[in-house]
């Protein structure tokens, strides 16, 4: 079945990841995480990792040990969560990438810049405090 929007396992993982850990009164560990989403812990973890290196999480190991966010939930917004995942996201004019076009008129009427823009917007104004 076809789809108009799709997102990457890694980027669900690291904003539902990043909900939990924001409603956690202390650490949570990728164990706890994975029972909760579903998800791989194995996956969490490298996910996990990648938000730790981007400044965004720390992490302690260890039986007591866990995720903590590194910055104050209002701090952060799911945009940074995602681009923190995917890379910074790209706005583009053409659906296709392409520079010349032969017709007068997008026949895509640019929706697909349109849609782009609203998704990075509703991810900009969206913090973690939104969802505690």
């Amino acid at each position: 079945m076809s789809k108009i929007f799709t997102m990457s396992e890694a980027a669900s993982i690291a904003i539902h990841g990043m909900v939990l850990i924001a409603r956690a009164e202390s650490g949570i560990n990728a164990v706890k995480i994975a029972e909760f989403t579903g998800f791989s812990k194995n996956h969490i973890s490298k996910v996990f990792q990648r938000l730790v290196k981007n400044n965004m999480l720390k992490s302690v190991r260890g039986p007591a040990g866990g995720f903590t966010l590194k910055r104050k939930p209002e701090e952060i917004t799911l945009l940074n969560i995602y681009e923190s995942i995917e890379g910074r996201m790209e706005i583009t004019d053409c659906p296709f990438e392409n520079e010349v076009c032969n017709f007068d008129k997008c026949l895509m009427i640019n929706v697909v810049n349109k849609l782009a823009m609203e998704f990075r917007n509703f991810l900009n104004k969206q913090t973690l405090k939104d969802y505690i």
